[in-house]
């Protein structure tokens, strides 16, 4: 059985489960969750905890068991406080502009990036080149932020592009002085 899988989840006070066949909805104060489990997997609500259970003669639960724990976790966790990803751009005229729901990227090419923002999900500019995605869904968060992110990936002799805020990139030395 999985170590992970075994731990019990913290529930907020605010945060209310639901759980209808195999579909779990989570609502809280940042709005409300759906995901459907995987048949076997089932939760118990203990006061202020949840614990995520599976039947035990089924090899395959076994292996989904501290997957399960973790979205439930992550949806709990995006219900009460959110997700938050935080994105620099390193180079000279790189900016960043909000127009309505999309954002436009200068980044460097002869036209700008134009991305729609999708749904569920917030994005706010602290500085014309500091991005800030936020939202309720880990996933949608970071995939957003991610596809962000590889149309300018940071590269590795001056570091300029588009990374993570406190990412570290690995600096390359460039070509050596000829010798005469």
């Amino acid at each position: 059985m999985s170590r992970l899988g075994k731990t019990p989840i913290k529930k907020p006070k605010a945060v209310k489960l639901l759980l209808r066949g195999n579909s779990l909805e989570v609502q809280g104060p940042k709005g409300t969750l759906t995901r459907d489990l995987m048949p076997g997997i089932f939760l118990e609500d203990v006061e202020d905890t949840v614990l995520v259970c599976i039947e035990e003669h089924v090899s395959m639960h076994k292996k989904f068991h501290g997957l399960h724990r973790a979205l439930v976790n992550n949806m709990i966790i995006g219900v009460s406080e959110g997700f938050q990803k935080h994105l620099e751009m390193i180079g000279v005229g790189f900016r960043a502009e909000m127009q309505g729901k999309r954002l436009k990227l200068l980044i460097g090419y002869s036209n700008p990036v134009v991305l729609d923002v999708p749904e569920g999900l917030e994005v706010t500019l602290e500085k014309p080149t500091l991005i800030v995605v936020s939202g309720i869904d880990k996933q949608k968060v970071g995939q957003f932020a991610s596809t962000i992110r590889a149309f300018r990936k940071p590269e590795p002799y001056k570091g300029k592009g588009i990374r993570y805020r406190g990412e570290y990139v690995r600096r390359k030395a460039g070509k050596g002085a000829k010798a005469k």
